[in-house]
């Protein structure tokens, strides 16, 4: 099954057997979000809600605070901004404040490419900083349900960071650590797909590096093999779908540098807005950029050339 099919999937089962509900703008228009919204009615549990963008996170809190455990799709993550009062003011403050679970499975899909400053990119970082709220990049149908199982066992809201490119993912992505390497990539979101490609050309310029894949950014899994890896290159590069300035790769970047006493540097979204031309993108950093990143890093850690005197 694809990301996609396991979503729609999961989704169908808790609004059937668990008197679930989900919430969204358009979740019901052509295409039904990607293929991950199962073909349901309103009386089966499906709310469309106003194009109001400011009000439907109250909706779906509400419904949380009610005991329905509701499913809320954002369906372009940029508009997480609009959301955010509701669910990091309120839903994940609530257990703390008050001892009044709010349990929400925030859905916050990224998109890229020609749709502009307000819709676009993935904007996790800005609900890392919450308390109350851990947080998810899940780009495999394995590592989504790990997010849901997560959700149906707690009474916490959780922020699953998805991407679109994510949804026709019919397989699961392993940590790469094999074998001497130069640098160590620790990679986040859509940014996955993009540093494999980047491996693919920078290994054709005799440069190797590692691969690990994040998953769990708040709070931050820092699993054996990132230490492994970074114990053995002693260098290591967080790429990230978010904007690089003041956001998760960097975040990251930093405690696993204090974590492993290994320099780690971040490459994330240029610090500017996006526009709706091509060449006005800003998004996921392309192969390209990260070939160029990774050249970079590894230049600076070497000793400089001894001079002729």
């Amino acid at each position: 099954m694809t990301l996609a099919e396991t979503i729609q999937q999961a989704t169908r089962n808790h609004l059937e057997r668990d008197n679930g509900l989900l919430f969204g703008q358009c979740v019901t228009a052509v295409g039904w979000v990607g293929g991950t919204v199962p073909e349901m009615t309103e009386e089966e549990g499906i709310v469309e809600l106003s194009m109001a963008d400011v009000a439907g996170a109250g909706v779906t809190v509400g419904a949380a605070l009610m005991g329905r455990r509701p499913i809320y799709v954002i369906r372009y993550q940029g508009f997480m901004w609009y959301n955010a009062a509701p669910i990091l003011n309120y839903a994940a403050k609530s257990k703390d404040l008050w001892n009044v679970p709010c349990p929400l499975f925030v859905r916050s899909i990224a998109m890229e490419g020609q749709i502009g400053p307000v819709a676009s990119a993935s904007h996790h970082g800005m609900v890392m900083r919450m308390p109350g709220i851990p947080v998810m990049a899940p780009m495999t149908p394995a590592e989504w349900l790990e997010g849901w199982r997560w959700f149906l066992e707690h009474d916490d809201p959780i922020y699953m960071s998805e991407h679109r490119r994510g949804f026709p993912i019919d397989y699961e992505m392993e940590d790469e650590i094999s074998g001497p390497a130069d640098i160590t990539l620790i990679a986040i979101s859509a940014a996955r797909l993009n540093a494999l490609e980047a491996i693919e050309q920078l290994s054709r310029e005799g440069i190797r590096c590692h691969l690990v894949h994040a998953v769990w950014l708040k709070p931050f899994l820092l699993k054996d093999s990132i230490r492994d890896s970074l114990d053995q290159t002693g260098l290591g590069l967080v790429i990230d779908s978010d904007f690089e300035v003041a956001a998760a790769g960097r975040s990251i970047a930093y405690e696993v540098m204090h974590e492993t006493g290994h320099p780690v540097h971040a490459l994330g979204l240029e610090d500017r807005s996006a526009g709706f031309a091509t060449r006005h993108d800003n998004g996921t950093p392309s192969a390209e950029q990260i070939v160029r990143s990774v050249r970079h890093t590894i230049g600076q850690q070497k000793p400089p050339e001894p001079t002729l005197n």
